[in-house]
């Protein structure tokens, strides 16, 4: 088992993520979006079933473009969190809404027991290159941060980027803005999907060289299938590919298993290097299905 994480590990619902890696053992954590339709929700509770199995630290519930879905995403995580029994952690933007519109979602979540949130710019509208806060809202992710911990009762991630966020002219500046979501409240990091874990170490030492010392969490995605790699690349601006992942899987062509089976070695290597170098847990974003997750997952605690 990773790191001798003593199994099952249990955790209670409503507990601050933060606390869980003062633990010292990895925490596993399991990312999802809000579905677009019935067929979608039906689709995403059986998944979260499945994954329930592997006793996560917590899940968390992505919010979609402009703040589109807040309401949805806030009814599932309470819903996941007081029907399924998982510390949920919901995700809020600053795009397209007010502050008054945040507190009221941000109200919702903590009335249902939520206690977790992860704060996050978000990204432009397609038709709105140059990115800009609505009247009455905030412009970056620590002015949310900020917000959040003087308004309400509740424990604060952060997001960053191992390969340098796409915006930030510099790797320097990046990690001066990253510092300033600290100093607001962020209680822990989690990095957007990288490939190559050399970059996650090389970012946490200039991290931690820049006074940044809360829990960075690796983010990781199994890719499965040549075209699952390049959909990724094109939603994470500035990642690497390696060649050798890329040429496995363009090797395994049509072959879903062999496909399946080259993804999932992959992420299952990463993050033991990931765990094996101290990384306190792992972040996988699901794309709300779960057999690649969960057999990386099992591989994972059988050690």
């Amino acid at each position: 088992m990773a790191r001798g994480r003593q199994w099952p590990f249990r955790y209670t619902p409503a507990m601050r993520i933060a606390e869980l890696y003062q633990a010292g053992t990895p925490v596993f954590s399991f990312e999802f979006f809000p579905p677009k339709t019935d067929t979608g929700y039906r689709t995403l509770y059986r998944t979260v079933e499945d994954l329930k199995n592997l006793n996560p630290g917590f899940v968390s519930v992505t919010c979609g473009a402009q703040g589109s879905t807040r309401s949805k995403t806030a009814d599932l995580v309470v819903r996941i969190q007081n029907e399924l029994g998982l510390t949920a952690m919901a995700h809020m933007t600053c795009t397209g809404q007010t502050r008054e519109e945040l507190a009221l979602t941000l109200g919702q979540l903590h009335s249902g027991s939520i206690r977790n949130v992860l704060a996050l710019r978000g990204d432009p509208p397609v038709d709105q290159p140059d990115w800009r806060p609505v009247p009455g809202g905030f412009r970056h992710a620590n002015e949310l941060t900020a917000f959040i911990k003087s308004h309400f009762d509740l424990s604060v991630a952060g997001a960053c980027y191992p390969e340098k966020h796409p915006e930030a002219t510099s790797l320097e500046q990046d990690l001066a803005n990253l510092r300033l979501k600290v100093e607001a409240g962020a209680e822990f990091l989690i990095t957007q999907l990288f490939l190559d874990d050399a970059d996650y170490f090389s970012f946490l030492e200039l991290a931690r060289a820049h006074g940044i010392d809360v829990p960075i969490v690796p983010g990781i995605m199994p890719m499965v299938s040549l075209k699952n790699l390049r959909g990724a690349m094109r939603l994470s601006p500035g990642s690497k590919t390696p060649s050798e992942l890329e040429d496995a899987l363009s090797a395994a062509g049509d072959d879903a298993e062999r496909s399946l089976e080259v993804g999932i070695g992959w992420a299952t290597a990463q993050c033991r290097k990931l765990l094996a170098g101290g990384a306190p847990g792992i972040h996988f974003y699901t794309l709300n299905k779960s057999p690649a997750t969960r057999q990386v997952t099992e591989r994972l605690l059988a050690g």
